[in-house]
């Protein structure tokens, strides 16, 4: 699983939360560049399941059965997370969609860079494995 970036304590991948860089990237360009907030207005959400069924990640197959098997409290953990970023894109790309401004649309990404960015550092965290309490749990039971 490590070969295929793929944690195997977690059974979680990095790769996922390209799916939400993706997203705030183009937050990120919407200030300076507003005709970007087209581009992030056809951002999707997608569920870990579907973003590696639609990849071309070499072990998609492996990251879905990983999942699948994941301890259910970190799935759970992580899955409250990735919800949470994707009610927020969601409701933004709402929200663009009835704005008349390019500045509120600005507004409204760099508000939604704020938020969503913590939470993919704590998801990543969460696919490390949450750090040193973590590798302590980790060696004591194996």
């Amino acid at each position: 699983m490590r070969a295929a970036n793929i944690n195997p304590r977690t059974g979680l991948a990095t790769d996922y939360l390209n799916h939400f860089n993706e997203a705030i990237m183009l937050l990120e360009m919407i200030p300076d560049m507003p005709d970007c907030a087209e581009d992030f207005l056809t951002w999707r959400p997608l569920s870990y399941r579907e973003h590696f069924a639609a990849s071309n990640f070499k072990a998609r197959d492996l990251a879905i059965a990983a999942y699948d098997s994941a301890d259910p409290a970190i799935r759970g953990e992580f899955d409250g997370l990735t919800g949470a970023m994707t009610s927020i894109l969601t409701a933004v790309g709402a929200a663009m969609r009835q704005a008349r401004q390019d500045k509120t649309r600005a507004t409204l990404a760099e508000q939604a860079t704020g938020w969503v960015k913590p939470l993919v550092t704590l998801a990543g965290g969460i696919i490390n494995g949450k750090g040193p309490e973590a590798d302590v749990d980790y060696i004591m039971t194996h």
